[in-house]
């Protein structure tokens, strides 16, 4: 067997279109966006606080240091 190729792909992609219909596969692309994106802001959320904390806690010393 020599794999999948372009055509093999092709005729994949109308069975898919002709299963599940155009509106449905755009819902589930729009669905699959919106996961992505979540995702991504999760992450970014995620390495952010860890940031924010420490520039806190630096200006909070420095504020401290300022009291005494």
């Amino acid at each position: 067997m020599e794999g999948i190729n372009i055509t093999k792909l092709l005729v994949i992609a109308v069975l898919i279109v002709l299963l599940f219909g155009t509106s449905k596969l755009r819902t589930l692309g729009a669905d699959l966006g919106a996961a992505l994106k979540g995702f991504k802001k999760a992450v970014g959320e995620d390495a952010s606080p860890t940031q924010n904390t420490a520039e806190n806690q630096a200006a909070q010393q420095s504020v401290e240091k300022k009291d005494v």
